[in-house]
């Protein structure tokens, strides 16, 4: 979804109403952009808080496993998860990158994505990275004091752990863009493979690339 948006589109592609059922909602009265009534034609920004009375939304949640080669964001003239799951109202929280694979949530409640691409502990990702160069003992302390990069600035600390001579287990609370692999790069190293495996208490478990599993989300 590209802001800002009219009224009516985002609440069709929040999958709320059709672009005409949404221009008679706001005409009724019945739909508020940050406590406002809105008007047709009214655009929407990626932070401001829609509200539609006498709808009662059912919010939706689901774990995808994104398989490696296919964009989260739209591109032009690609298949992207955007353009898969926007039909039923449905987006990432965040994204992988396009040579990544693993677990992504998707949903149509703001809240819930906001609570998980914040900071907290509670939502922190983990992923597997696999390397093409051995890796060193010395990598570990480096990512648990938090990591100087040139091009992201100071990271917080991330905890880690070996797995095998080029694979290792990396957990984030923070989600900058390319994160991972500017750590990797940074350190002189070649990713392989790149795997995200769990998002807070919500593992990828055994879903195969494409497949999906409902989620029950209590907020």
């Amino acid at each position: 979804m590209e802001f800002p948006i009219r009224i009516n589109k985002y609440l069709r592609d929040k999958g709320l109403a059709s672009r005409r059922e949404a221009d008679a909602l706001v005409e009724a009265g019945q739909v508020f952009v940050n406590g406002k009534r809105a008007e047709n034609g009214t655009k929407v920004n990626e932070k401001d808080d829609v509200t539609v009375k006498g709808i009662k939304k059912e919010y939706k949640y689901l774990a995808y496993y994104k398989p490696r080669d296919l964009p989260t964001q739209d591109l032009p003239g690609r298949k992207s998860v955007i353009t898969e799951w926007k039909s039923k109202g449905l987006y990432p929280i965040g994204r992988l990158d396009k040579s990544s694979e693993g677990l992504l949530l998707l949903t149509n409640d703001g809240r819930f994505a906001k609570e998980v691409l914040s900071n907290s502990a509670r939502w922190e990702k983990e992923y597997l990275v696999t390397v093409k160069e051995p890796l060193r003992v010395g990598v570990v302390r480096i990512f648990k004091e938090g990591m100087d990069t040139q091009s992201l600035g100071k990271l917080l600390p991330a905890k880690s752990r070996i797995v095998n001579d080029t694979k290792i287990q990396v957990i984030l609370n923070e989600g900058k863009r390319h994160q991972i692999r500017v750590m990797f790069n940074e350190l002189n190293y070649t990713i392989a493979a790149l795997k995200r495996v769990r998002v807070g208490n919500i593992k990828i478990e055994n879903l195969k690339p494409g497949e999906t599993r409902p989620l029950h989300i209590s907020l």
